[in-house]
């Protein structure tokens, strides 16, 4: 695969939106640690995580912006300066966007719209964009502005033009344990001795935070704009997920909910046209590269009608990989009650 600019984290300047999130502080973590950035910009609209995360990490190179998507011109104060923007931020919770719609749509696509203009205007080098599995032939509002996101993200390419500015989006599935996710509620109701299931039939990608920002990573580093990177992960059935961390308990079915899949896609029968696949990813070309943008090396197209689903993935958790995922996070309540 061609490479990207090595190195381009070290003297950065980053702004990561959504930042006191479940991504944002291992992000932050593995750039504190690992990498050498200038400044990071943490923007965001919670003051009483900022001052946590501020009191947890206590490093200067960490900047703390109060501050909403949804304000274009604060972002575009945010973005003075910066060379990279990763922006995470989002409404993610599929009931409360279905409850809540203008507030989806306000947050999710006219704060992408939001970043896109300021990243051209402040003249930021790349944008990478968070999306998600729920992105791919969408059934709730959630999914849907997503999709919406990405085809922003996509085309602001072509907004920008030749002024340098670079849009690509990096999609992948559930991430293991991140707050509001289904392994804390079982958790939770094991205790219960009853855990709550919509359908046994239901199989998620999964990923751990660990892994989400060794791919965000690397597809800095590779973009060239337009690209939606999709990495390789393993898929697990909610049986054998509730094997794993409620084996003795009770298991009461409560029927599939409105807006819910009982598989998930990361690549659609319709992207296949524009996918490439390498050996730890898959990447969807640009459908209308109006811009300059390059090709990609030592890469295979997928077959026509390709799909990548967590139904038919071969890559397969069972549940001791689930658990031994568990067990290497830091924030170790949830790995104790599963370990020990």
């Amino acid at each position: 695969m061609k490479q990207g600019q090595p190195g381009i984290i070290d003297g950065a300047t980053i702004l990561l939106t959504g930042g006191t999130g479940s991504f944002g502080q291992e992000f932050v973590q593995r750039l504190l640690k690992a990498h050498n950035p200038h400044v990071v910009r943490i923007y965001s609209r919670d003051e009483l995580k900022q001052h946590e995360m501020q009191s947890r990490f206590q490093d200067k190179r960490l900047r703390f912006l109060i501050g909403d998507v949804r304000d274009k011109e604060r972002l575009a104060r945010a973005m003075r300066g910066v060379d990279i923007v990763l922006h995470a931020a989002a409404l993610k919770q599929v009931p409360a966007c279905e409850y809540n719609p203008f507030e989806a749509v306000k947050t999710n696509i006219l704060g992408a719209a939001n970043i896109i203009d300021a990243a051209i205007d402040c003249g930021v080098k790349q944008v990478l964009a968070i999306s998600t599995d729920k992105a791919v032939n969408p059934i709730n509002l959630y999914g849907a502005t997503k999709l919406c996101a990405e085809k922003l993200f996509v085309q602001g390419n072509a907004y920008a033009g030749s002024s340098g500015t670079r849009f690509s989006c990096a999609r992948y599935g559930n991430v293991v344990a991140s707050r509001g996710s289904v392994i804390p509620i079982l958790l939770k109701q094991r205790s219960e001795g009853t855990v709550t299931i919509t359908d046994r039939r239901m199989t998620r990608f999964w990923i751990t935070l660990e892994q989400g920002v060794d791919f965000v990573l690397r597809c800095l580093e590779l973009m060239h704009g337009g690209e939606i990177f999709v990495p390789k992960i393993p898929s697990m059935s909610i049986m054998d997920l509730v094997e794993a961390i409620a084996p003795e308990c009770r298991v009461a079915f409560t029927g599939i909910r409105p807006g819910e899949k009982l598989h998930e896609l990361l690549v659609a029968a319709d992207e296949a046209r524009h996918t490439l696949e390498f050996e730890d990813m898959f990447v969807i070309e640009p459908t209308h590269p109006w811009w300059t943008t390059q090709g990609w090396q030592e890469a295979k197209r997928v077959s026509d009608g390709f799909v990548y689903s967590s139904q038919n993935n071969p890559q397969q958790l069972n549940t001791e990989m689930l658990r031994g995922m568990l067990s290497r996070f830091e924030t170790l309540p949830i790995a104790q009650e599963v370990t020990g």
